[in-house]
């Protein structure tokens, strides 16, 4: 009885499509990655919470969060600290590799409503009051013919 090992490889159906639409060579490099933490985000009041999964990545020096124009960037690198030298086969499902994730961000929103922190392999972020101010405001209607409320 024999035994087959197979290793199924997950990309990012974005990547896909720009390589099959552009080519290799309109792929630069330096966008190039394997590893993109995946990202969830809810509303808590006013504010908006955007969390990435991001285990095993030295925060600290590996990742940024930054507000640009009206965009949050989050950068990152999670990197393969083993060893190259090691012999034999080797199966590889942890992806490594530089990632970047874009959030737009309202107009009203600037870098100093956006905060971070990172617990248990989580990056939170939090950007305040990006609901403030957006419910619906009820107009009264009034009865009578329409024009008279201006004598």
């Amino acid at each position: 009885m024999s035994t087959t090992l197979s290793l199924f490889t997950r990309r990012d159906p974005f990547d896909n499509l720009m390589r099959s639409a552009f080519g290799p060579s309109a792929w630069p490099e330096s966008v190039r990655t394997d590893f993109m933490p995946a990202a969830e985000s809810h509303r808590d009041g006013d504010d908006v919470v955007v969390r990435l999964e991001v285990p095993g990545i030295d925060v600290a020096s590996d990742v940024t969060v930054e507000v640009v124009q009206n965009r949050l960037v989050v950068r990152g690198e999670r990197r393969d600290e083993r060893d190259e030298q090691t012999e034999g086969r080797s199966i590889r499902e942890i992806r490594y590799g530089q990632f970047e994730r874009t959030f737009t961000l309202p107009s009203h929103v600037g870098a100093d409503a956006v905060s971070a922190s990172y617990d248990k392999g989580v990056l939170s972020i939090r950007v305040a009051n990006v609901y403030a101010g957006t419910e619906p405001t009820r107009i009264a209607i009034s009865e009578g013919p329409a024009g008279n409320e201006l004598e």
